[in-house]
């Protein structure tokens, strides 16, 4: 089995790729190595891949179709999992044309070479920010998700919409997996355990946008991945499913948490609410439980000593 993994040299896509390579399994790894952040964040996340014979790189863009055409043709995957995308909610409402282009054109472009080149098994990373102001507490799978609060969250929405005129016009086989705040070593340098983290350790102000009120359902990396590699081992037709930790924890709580796992003190700087944020994010995860087996094991106490052990190796803090 092959799977083409896009985004592959990003936070989730080199855990993912980590993950299968151990299994054995065969990677084609799709990354255009966004300017959002440090790509040599990126290159360092793959640079240990390159010694395994089955794991195949290209530095590719998804909006670029005789490209991928030509690396579908080449490698003939058996299964895609789509991570990559333009992320961050507020960068979306500044620049909402990029997020289209590469959002929904770049999915269409993979959706439509799955259908071309009989993909047994479509994943598609969507997002809890689909969910918006949604009152419902817990979030459901069937709660109405038509009121996006951000460009971002607008895309990814859409983009389940064409994943399943795809599933019901090619029977094309699509799961897509709402993600819930994924942290965890090699995280993304943009959110808040990683910046927290980093400015808290260097005794910096931290922004603290509101009161400190808004929650979060923050689910570690390793739980993400089992979710991920469940739901390739699946046929399910067309399914939305959540991947949370269904623990949300409030803003100021989670500070306290990096607080007392580094042993220092935040210096908060309190700001007004930002434009797109979303007040809460509670992930009922009965589904992925009932289809994938999911069982999220890590509480972000744990998962953030984890980090934070990661983060102090990684930049030689004593």
């Amino acid at each position: 089995m092959k799977t083409l993994i896009t985004g592959g040299a990003g936070f989730i896509g080199s855990h993912l790729s980590e993950a299968l390579l151990k299994k054995n399994e065969s990677i084609i790894s799709l990354d255009n190595f966004d300017d959002y952040y440090d790509s040599s964040i990126k290159e360092e996340n793959i640079r240990g891949f390159k010694n395994y014979p089955k794991f195949e790189f290209y530095r590719s863009d998804i909006r670029d179709f005789k490209t991928l055409r030509n690396i579908f043709e080449k490698e003939k995957p058996n299964k895609v999992v789509h991570l990559a995308a333009k992320v961050g909610v507020r960068p979306s409402i500044k620049n909402p044309f990029i997020y289209e282009e590469v959002n929904i054109r770049g999915t269409l472009n993979l959706l439509e070479l799955a259908r071309r080149y009989k993909i047994e098994n479509f994943v598609y990373a969507s997002s809890s920010s689909v969910y918006g102001e949604n009152k419902k507490i817990p979030f459901f799978e069937n709660d109405p998700v038509n009121f996006p609060i951000s460009p971002y969250a607008a895309t990814k929405r859409a983009v389940e919409l064409l994943c399943y005129s795809y599933y019901h016009l090619y029977n094309l086989n699509v799961t897509c997996l709402r993600f819930f705040t994924v942290y965890g070593p090699r995280g993304r340098p943009d959110m808040a355990p990683y910046k927290f983290t980093k400015l808290i350790l260097e005794e910096k102000e931290l922004p603290m946008f509101g009161n400190g009120d808004s929650q979060r359902d923050y689910t570690y990396i390793d739980d993400i991945i089992d979710g991920i590699i469940a739901c390739l081992d699946k046929k399910l037709g067309y399914e939305i499913i959540n991947l949370g930790n269904s623990y949300p924890i409030s803003l100021k709580d989670f500070i306290r948490v990096i607080e007392r796992a580094t042993g220092k003190k935040a210096k908060i700087k309190k700001l007004p609410v930002q434009s797109g944020d979303m007040a809460i994010t509670y992930a009922d995860i009965s589904k992925a439980k009932k289809l994938l087996g999911y069982n999220p094991k890590i509480k972000p106490e744990e998962g953030m000593r984890k980090f934070i052990k990661w983060y102090k190796e990684k930049y030689k803090y004593e």
